[in-house]
């Protein structure tokens, strides 16, 4: 496995688990109800999203585009698909909610108007998490077979 692959499987891989991470840290804030906590972890959501998880996107759309560059294969092309719906649903849905639900919390207006954001976030981060999940899986069949040697 070259160097770009296991950065690649790397960032692909954090970037996942990062979204899993903070599904679990809203939901927990969620569970309190007080308007600090949510206010809490909508701040700590933005900042693990800055620091972590768009700099794990990037690379990993990054790797992956030099990656495939020259590949004909079917499986490179619904990777690349599904890439761009997660950069759409990043880009246009995830960030402007959180910013928009931790300006809500800020404000302590914490209402029926939250948690109906609260639940478009969540459902736009598990198609995140669906969508990363099927290019590892498809990232994985993609590797070359391993060369086994046997003893003579």
């Amino acid at each position: 496995m070259s160097p770009l692959s296991k950065l690649h499987a790397a960032a692909g891989t954090l970037a996942l688990m990062t979204i899993l991470g903070l599904q679990a840290l809203v939901a927990l804030g969620e569970v309190s109800g007080y308007p600090a906590d949510l206010h809490a972890t909508r701040v700590r959501a933005l900042w693990v999203m800055a620091l972590v998880l768009i700099p794990a996107l990037i690379t990993a759309g990054a790797s992956g585009a030099r990656l495939g560059r020259g590949w004909r294969s079917p499986a490179v092309a619904v990777k690349l698909a599904r890439m761009k719906v997660i950069a759409v649903l990043g880009l246009l849905v995830l960030v402007p909610l959180a910013i928009g639900l931790w300006f809500l919390a800020a404000q302590g207006w914490i209402d029926g108007r939250y948690h109906l954001l609260t639940r478009i976030e969540t459902l736009a981060a598990l198609t995140n998490v669906l969508l990363l999940g099927l290019n590892l899986r498809d990232g994985l069949r993609m590797r070359r077979p391993r060369q086994v040697t046997r003893p003579a």
